[in-house]
């Protein structure tokens, strides 16, 4: 499954919202068989980041997204989070 785009208003931040509904992600992801949820979040994405790895994810690679990315060494952060099966 792929987490995309999640974002919470500025108004809003700081409340708790981004980890419950991340949370939420991974419980949906759980109880419909999925094995991972993978994700991407930019190099300058620092509280999104630790929210992700708070959360179990791990950065499994990363990448310039362009040309341009690269010679500004502007990289995406690639994170994956491996769900237990119900075995």
């Amino acid at each position: 499954l792929e987490l995309k785009r999640m974002s919470v208003s500025k108004d809003y931040r700081g409340r708790g919202i981004s980890k419950a509904l991340c949370g939420e992600v991974l419980r949906f992801a759980r109880a419909r068989g999925y094995g991972a949820v993978v994700l991407s979040t930019s190099m300058v994405q620092l509280a999104a980041q630790r929210l992700y790895e708070g959360q179990g994810f791990r950065k499994v690679g990363a990448a310039s997204p362009s040309l341009l990315g690269s010679l500004l060494c502007f990289q995406i952060f690639h994170y994956r989070c491996d769900l237990p099966s119900r075995a």
